[in-house]
């Protein structure tokens, strides 16, 4: 396992650009009417991932390196030709096992039957037979080159905000090889700047730039930009999320001159956090960019409605806007049935094509996905 992430086959093989997004759903819009659906499908499935994950009682960052496997897959594969369900399921064994929390293979096929069995995905013939997860894994690691090894921002977060704040969220015991990301002090100069001294976020505010990371996983980001830029653009977000932390910078930028240090030796002087993010040794136009994709998140998220309760347990982008359904709003029943509807169509064109011959399919594992659909 790689120590350094920019040695790292994430950060080698695993990192893409917009166009190769583009050019990974081009089969699915042949197939569907709205390709706005499309887009959808990032949060649909993520949430379905969240669910399940939850139901085997993963933590959230086993649900985040399933959810990175899921998006790895779809890179070389359509939702046309396989069956996305079964590739969760197989996208949270695997986890499991890369995250060392192993969980039967038995309980993840009972509690995937049980979550998809909702009326609203509409998975009516969820496989039973052990072997067929079996499969779909073997089948995944092989399309995800074995590259099992993950980085997530959660690690750099932390690195970057203070050790008093960062013991309130949850337990976070060291990671083998996140703290290669450039935080070691060997070489924290590198990639932060300075290296000197951390960002003081209150209890709130270091929770909210978590659940901001949490919400990027229901975008493509985590193919995009390494972990540790989506980190710095959470941190720049709860400067603007959370009021008490956006009120204190506000009185903080409103006085001309800096306010007089306290003499008393048990309070330091207030930190300045733009003057914290700038000294980063990182390109503050990526995370600008990180920064415009995660509110446009938020936007297409609003438009998104399962049942109120649905994601109140680990979603802060349902609360950044207005909670009303708007007109156009667009719901997992909806999806599922456009899901089905490109699965049968191109079910169709496969067996029946124009020129009369069939086509056989791509390889075995997507002949065997949909079988097992």
């Amino acid at each position: 396992m790689a120590t350094d992430f920019w040695e790292s086959s994430h950060y080698k093989r695993w990192l893409v650009d917009h166009a190769t997004l583009r050019q990974a759903r081009t089969e699915d819009l042949n197939y569907v009417e709205n390709s706005e659906h499309i887009e959808f499908f990032s949060i649909y499935f993520a949430n379905a991932i969240a669910k399940l994950g939850k139901k085997l009682g993963f933590r959230q960052r086993v649900i985040a390196t399933a959810t990175v496997f899921f998006r790895r897959f779809y890179l070389k594969n359509s939702y046309c030709e396989t069956d996305p369900f079964i590739v969760i399921a197989a996208c949270c064994y695997v986890a499991a096992k890369a995250e060392e929390s192993p969980v039967h293979i038995k309980n993840v096929i009972s509690d995937a039957r049980s979550v998809f069995s909702h009326d609203y995905y509409g998975v009516k013939y969820f496989p039973t037979d052990n072997t067929k997860l079996a499969e779909m894994e073997f089948y995944l690691v092989d399309d995800l080159e074995c590259d099992l090894t993950v980085y997530h921002p959660y690690r750099s977060l932390l690195a970057l905000c203070t050790k008093e704040s960062a013991t309130q969220l949850e337990r976070t015991e060291p990671e083998a090889g996140e703290l290669g990301t450039g935080i070691g002090p060997e070489d924290g100069q590198r990639y932060w700047g300075t290296g000197e001294g951390r960002l003081q976020l209150a209890e709130g505010a270091l929770q909210t730039a978590w659940l901001i990371v949490n919400d990027t996983y229901r975008s493509e980001l985590c193919l995009l930009y390494p972990p540790h830029l989506i980190a710095v653009a959470a941190i720049y977000l709860t400067l603007v999320f959370h009021g008490p932390t956006r009120a204190a910078l506000e009185l903080q930028l409103s006085h001309e001159e800096p306010l007089p240090p306290r003499r008393s030796a048990r309070h330091a002087p207030p930190q300045d956090p733009v003057a914290f993010l700038a000294s980063l040794n990182v390109s503050l136009p990526t995370v600008a960019a990180i920064t415009q994709e995660i509110l446009a998140l938020y936007r297409l998220w609003n438009r998104y409605k399962e049942d109120a309760h649905a994601d109140a347990a680990f979603a802060f982008g349902a609360q950044t806007y207005e909670t009303s359904a708007p007109d156009n709003a667009i719901s997992p029943t909806t999806l599922s049935q456009v899901l089905l509807r490109m699965r049968e169509l191109k079910s169709t064109d496969t067996s029946h094509p124009s020129n009369g011959r069939p086509v056989a399919p791509v390889n075995k594992m997507l002949e065997r996905t949909q079988a097992a659909g």
